[in-house]
């Protein structure tokens, strides 16, 4: 017998910076987390800190602009200008809440001002850090606290969605939850998906090997539209000392003046991009790509630029260098693009809602349209901020039960060494670099999984990169075809799980 629940409020899928955020400004909220708080979520392992206008050289339209130029002509302007007006007072939220952004020294009894680094493809100083790279930890920190402090939000954790629950007209009225083991039926009003990214899927990453593209998969295996999903972001300096996950290296190394040389200590980013180390991520990615496949290897040096100050400014880098015994005050750390950020999701309006009823997303796994084709750096959290809150406030206002659900039946899970396979075949063929014949012959090897497995969410995520992919004929932020090398026009992906099956329809913006 499967036990239910009936909960009042928003139930939140995922206990990231997005969920809670949503959880926050929703009031009362039910969280369901996979793993204990500030375990499992990206946003915990976020380096380089909070992209905001904050300082008086900068405003919300520089960092528009900015934003608009990175994600190559599929932003939604609309959601870029909402995400940087609303930007400074999401950072000085966090602050109030305890987050310990790094400051200068207050001036007559005042706070001081925010610390501000510069990062790639920034005009301007812009990006709030705590600890030189500790952003993430610090700020979800803060808010956890804050959270548990809150009666009206309750947690569960060790908590997985095994379906969204519909009823007869499609409407999500709650979810299937497996927690400690049993399912759990839980009704509401409205479900937010705050599951994160794709990086799991694939095998190397810098995310959480639990964020593996499931909230994707729920959405479509429901029927909601899934917006950009062939859009990649491969972070270009995870640190390459064989873990899974590799740890990152952060922008903001770079920001500082860290240099990016082959085994013979040859600065080469100036061979691929006037701006050099600080050129667009997918730039710099594919640099070192090209770099490591005709065996010249690649390694950021920090010797010069941070050398004895790394224990203070860069813990986190400098604590994973000294794992695998490299003392980056003194040698290069050797680094590899790796995934690191969707830039596609669940298409949402502006308040977070799907394009089913009942249904809500923020964060990695939501498509705002803000990120485009490739996302500027520092701009997740601040997605996550400022659009989680939005989704929770939508979320909460939404007060119709629905119907019995038509379906209480899980879906099937991908076994782990076949979803290590997976892994492998998306890393070769859905890369930094692809092409029809190796995204072709992908596709095969995932379609000969769904009749073994079933429809598995972590199957029908990979199955919605991979088509797109294919469709896409061209390269544009992280998606890049060797086959197709040059620009086409800014048509942005809109797909349905029914339409995935014949061929994914494009939908000019």
């Amino acid at each position: 017998m499967i036990e239910r629940i009936t909960f009042d409020g928003p139930v939140i899928l995922g206990a990231g910076l997005a969920g809670l955020s949503a959880a926050l400004a929703a009031g009362k909220a039910l969280v369901l987390s996979p793993t204990p708080l500030a375990t499992g979520c990206s946003s915990a392992w976020a380096q380089g800190g909070m992209a905001a206008a904050l300082s008086d050289e900068d405003s919300p339209e520089l960092h528009a602009a900015d934003t608009i130029a990175a994600g190559a002509g599929l932003c939604d302007p609309k959601a870029v200008a909402l995400l940087t007006r609303e930007g400074p007072q999401a950072v000085r939220d966090l602050a109030a809440l305890g987050a310990p952004f790094d400051r200068k020294a207050p001036k007559d009894g005042e706070s001081g001002a925010f610390v501000l680094s510069l990062e790639a493809a920034h005009a301007k100083a812009r990006v709030a850090r705590v600890g030189g790279d500790g952003a993430g930890a610090a700020i979800m920190a803060a808010v956890i606290a804050t959270v548990r402090a809150t009666p009206s939000i309750e947690i569960r954790e060790n908590a997985r969605a095994r379906r969204l629950l519909q009823d007869a007209t499609g409407r999500v009225v709650g979810v299937l939850a497996q927690i400690d083991g049993a399912l759990v039926e839980i009704r509401s009003p409205a479900v937010i998906l705050a599951t994160g990214g794709v990086g799991g899927l694939y095998a190397v990453t810098t995310t959480p090997a639990e964020v593996r593209g499931e909230g994707l998969g729920l959405a479509a295996l429901a029927g909601a539209t899934i917006a950009d999903p062939e859009f990649v972001q491969f972070h270009p300096t995870a640190i390459d000392i064989g873990k899974d996950p590799a740890p990152l290296a952060t922008e903001a190394l770079r920001g500082e003046g860290a240099i990016l040389r082959n085994t013979d200590g040859k600065a080469f980013m100036a061979d691929y991009h006037p701006a050099k180390e600080l050129a667009p991520r997918d730039v710099v990615a594919r640099a070192l790509h090209a770099e490591r496949a005709a065996g010249r290897g690649a390694f950021l040096d920090a010797t010069q630029a941070v050398g004895a100050h790394f224990p203070h400014e860069f813990p986190a880098v400098f604590e994973a260098c000294q794992s695998a015994g490299i003392d980056p005050r003194r040698e290069m750390i050797p680094v590899t693009p790796a995934v690191h950020y969707h830039m596609g999701g669940v298409a949402t309006d502006l308040d977070g809602r799907a394009s089913l009823p009942g249904l809500y997303a923020a964060g990695e796994c939501a498509s705002t349209g803000v990120q485009g084709a490739n996302r500027l750096a520092s701009n997740s959290l601040l997605e996550a901020a400022v659009f989680g809150a939005r989704a929770g406030r939508a979320a909460a206002a939404e007060a119709v039960h629905g119907g019995e659900p038509a379906s209480l039946e899980p879906l099937p899970d991908l076994p782990e060494a076949a979803l290590q396979i997976l892994r492998k075949a998306m890393s070769r063929d859905a890369g930094v670099i692809r092409d029809a014949s190796g995204l072709a012959r992908l596709l095969d090897q995932i379609e000969a999984l769904e009749p073994a497995y079933g429809p598995c969410p972590t199957i029908v995520a990979a199955r919605l990169i991979v088509e797109a992919a294919l469709a896409r004929q061209e390269s544009r932020g992280g998606h890049y075809r060797t086959d197709f090398p040059a620009t086409a026009q800014p048509v942005r992906t809109f797909v349905t799980l029914t339409s995935a099956d014949a061929a994914v329809r494009y939908a000019a913006e």
